[in-house]
């Protein structure tokens, strides 16, 4: 810890680069961010630049650092976070490889060398991978996600001239920027562990961390040549994995000329961004009162996360949970060692689209546009005010709650696929109680179906996690949803558990990444660093909670509502199956 330093996260997510500049106490005194470039070439396709991300990064970091007038040598450590997609260079020159086909030549000089989490183009990898039925599949929830990065470095390979394929070595995005930065080789065993297939060092009697019997299987075994140097290599033989937060090492003269500062900066290991959600949102400071006996963990010890589930909503919600020994979810993706912390597991679950769904089903309604103009006239964004509608119907109605208002409304929202605890992308929606009610109560009802849904949908992902193992007794949120106080409420009360919002909603990601900094900056001349969690003990800020509700006949709705929800999530299931059934050979025979 350095009296009157200051430390700079880095946040890449799908639309924007963030730098955040916090001092030694953990406050935010810097924030800035640009938008990012994101092409579709095709449909299901997702493409973003390295080169145009860090020039992005740069100018965050300038504007930061002017926003307070900071003097560039308080800075001490830099950490990043980014979404989980693949990044592409060739290990001979070091430059951007094109991942656009037929032709990869970057002829639009844009550097496209970046796969993006939600590319989709590796459907038939993705099924050949999940059909080999692999024993390190069981630390991705029994399935590996098109979201994931094995699948789409296949793709390339099936799909790239053989000579160009042969040049490329492949980073996780956050791994990619500490290279740039460092100008280091080192992995992150969270990127590695959670995307990529790593399986740590004596986990299952795993020796070299990456698989070979594996990658030979999909089709792969030439990234096994040179003991995997085109992933990263052999931990401690051809390559280095870190920890959250350890330090990779100095920020480059290149880098530092860059973005403003020094060179020599520690530059700490990265991290996927739902990661650095959970170290800037787990740690929030909150006495929950009686609530407060229910949690195993000590105080000031990292066991006090075993008890906490941290929702990092967004236009997904990702729920990530720590646990001492490996748990086990089906539907859940994990557990995975090593990753934020030494020797801990975690898990990852989620919701598919939460602030999407949101959208989706406010923007899709007859009123909408009706809903958009009045609340325009009002000043206000269309779910501050479709929340005061909603209050106010509870008013003129005399109803003792908000929730009593759609108690005949069964509203299933997995309009997107569901990724836990189903983990069936072709799970879809569905809705009982619709009327010919066009009007904007009508529109304000349905908008309440879709919260009590996300409410709902993660009661049962608690209930799932802790029945196998886990022992979730309160939520740690983030994000934009946890500015809308009746959905706050619906989590609370649905879940039984009370929710707990660090102080910076929309920031906590980024303030994640700041701590990354932080804990690399403490390293010793013997390479040893602060703990993380001591790190976030010092620097997490107050957080504020919202309880359970008491009344006993909101409590009696939602447990009713509960059990229809599971209903409708397993009939949806079953149906599926049944006219599967009844169908198979149709098709085949020659029908249209």
């Amino acid at each position: 810890m350095f009296d009157g330093a200051h430390y700079i996260g880095i946040d890449v997510g799908t639309g924007s680069a963030r730098a955040c500049v916090i001092n030694d106490k953990g406050d935010i005194v810097g924030l800035a961010s640009e938008n990012i470039q994101l092409w579709q070439p095709q449909t299901g396709h997702y493409e973003q630049s390295t080169t145009d991300i860090w020039k992005c990064i740069c100018s965050s970091v300038h504007r930061a650092m002017r926003e307070k007038n900071i003097d560039p040598s308080s800075v001490k450590g830099l950490g990043f976070d980014a979404t989980c997609s693949l990044a592409v260079f060739s290990h001979d020159t070091d430059e951007p490889v094109c991942v656009t086909g037929p032709k990869f030549d970057n002829a639009d000089g844009n550097d496209r060398n970046i796969v993006l989490w939600l590319d989709h183009r590796p459907v038939e990898e993705t099924k050949l991978i999940n059909a080999t039925n692999h024993p390190l599949l069981k630390y991705v929830g029994g399935q590996m996600s098109i979201e994931m990065e094995v699948p789409k470095a296949l793709w390339l390979k099936n799909n790239m001239p053989k000579a160009l394929f042969d040049r490329c070595k492949f980073f996780d995005l956050a791994d990619a920027l500490t290279h740039m930065a460092t100008g280091n080789e080192s992995r992150s065993l969270c990127s590695v562990v959670c995307k990529q297939g790593y399986v740590p060092l004596g986990v299952d009697g795993s020796i070299k961390g990456w698989q070979e019997d594996f990658l030979g299987q999909i089709g792969l075994a030439d990234l096994c040549e040179d003991d995997f140097k085109r992933m990263g290599g052999v931990d401690r033989v051809n390559g280095h994995y870190l920890t959250a937060g350890e330090r990779v090492g100095g920020l480059s003269e290149k880098a530092a000329a860059e973005m403003g500062l020094p060179a020599g900066i520690a530059v700490g290991s990265g991290v996927i961004d739902a990661y650095a959600g959970w170290i800037g949102t787990i740690g929030a400071k909150v006495d929950l009162g009686e609530y407060a006996e229910q949690s195993a963990g000590t105080n000031h010890s990292v066991s006090q996360a075993f008890n906490r589930l941290a929702a990092v909503a967004g236009t997904s919600t990702c729920h990530l949970a720590m646990s001492e020994k490996p748990v086990f979810v089906k539907g859940v993706w994990g557990p995975y060692r090593d990753v934020l912390v030494p020797d801990f597991w975690m898990a990852e679950g989620g919701q598919s689209a939460t602030g999407e769904l949101l959208k989706h089903v406010i923007e899709t309604h007859p009123a909408y546009a009706d809903a958009m103009s009045t609340a325009r006239g009002k000043d206000q964004n269309i779910y501050d005010f479709l929340n005061g509608v909603l209050d106010t119907m509870k008013t003129k109605q005399q109803a003792p709650a908000v929730s009593y208002l759609g108690r005949h409304l069964f509203f299933y929202g997995d309009f997107f696929g569901n990724r836990s605890p189903v983990a069936n992308p072709d799970m879809a929606g569905a809705v009982i109680g619709l009327t010919s009610d066009k009007s904007i109560d009508s529109l304000a009802l349905h908008y309440y179906g879709a919260m009590e849904f996300i409410a709902l949908q993660t009661r049962q992902i608690i209930e799932t996690m802790n029945a196998a193992g886990h022992a979730i007794t309160s939520i740690f949120m983030s994000g934009s949803l946890c500015q809308n106080a009746i959905l706050m409420h619906l989590m609370a009360t649905a879940c039984d558990v009370p929710v707990v919002i660090p102080q910076y909603i929309s920031a906590a990601v980024v303030h994640g990444a700041a701590m990354l900094g932080a804990k690399a900056a403490s390293t010793d001349a013997n390479g040893k660093s602060e703990p993380l969690w001591d790190v976030m003990e010092r620097m997490s800020k107050p957080g504020t909670a919202t309880y359970p509700g008491k009344e006993a006949g909101e409590k009696a709705l939602l447990q009713a509502k509960y059990k229809v929800f599971l209903e409708l999530c397993e009939s949806q299931q079953r149906y599926r199956r049944e006219v599967d059934d009844a169908v198979r050979g149709w098709k085949g025979s020659g029908a249209a």
